[in-house]
């Protein structure tokens, strides 16, 4: 807990940086929705169309960011627990909050690890959606450390985590289909 907590001490002043764009109501509204949409409805609503858009044979797409994603919900809701890291706003009370927590803890960020694992689960069969789902990945994580929910080391492990489960689910994949 003593490493978490100096870790910690060392973030807040990139907090802090990325927290002050999130006093400007336009900005601060963006990253909400931005962040609110990276929950999961952007993605669960993308799979749900995929079948529509490219007919049965996106079924297997769908299943597998679907599988992906309970995967990493397992995941990152052990890693939170194992962890207990505080998140940013109750570490230090000059971080401006104004979006509610899913749960108390903040290592990793959930929302970038099912971003990024979406994202490359999606490109690998659809790379023409890169130029939207690229984009709304970075504007998700982006929004975790401006909301003040994260620090940027979560973030950038839950990219890795996301980025290696992808990778990990590809090579399982392979072997079902």
């Amino acid at each position: 807990m003593k490493l978490l907590h100096r870790l910690n001490d060392r973030e807040i002043p990139l907090c802090l940086l990325f927290n002050r764009i999130n006093h400007l109501k336009p900005i601060s509204l963006l990253f909400a929705a931005v962040s609110r949409l990276g929950n999961g409805v952007f993605w669960y609503v993308l799979m749900l169309m995929l079948p529509l858009i490219y007919g049965g044979a996106a079924l297997q797409v769908t299943l597998h960011m679907g599988l992906v994603g309970l995967v990493g919900l397992l995941i990152y809701k052990w890693l939170k627990t194992s962890t207990e890291r505080v998140r940013p706003y109750n570490h230090n009370g000059d971080i401006f909050q104004n979006v509610v927590a899913l749960d108390q803890f903040s290592f990793p960020s959930g929302h970038t690890l099912h971003a990024v694992s979406f994202t490359l689960v999606l490109l690998y069969y659809y790379p023409e959606w890169a130029l939207l789902v690229v984009p709304f990945a970075v504007l998700v994580a982006l929004s975790r450390v401006i909301l003040g929910l994260h620090y940027p080391s979560d973030v950038l492990m839950g990219a890795l985590l996301g980025a290696g489960l992808a990778q990990g689910s590809f090579c399982m994949w392979s072997c079902l289909i």
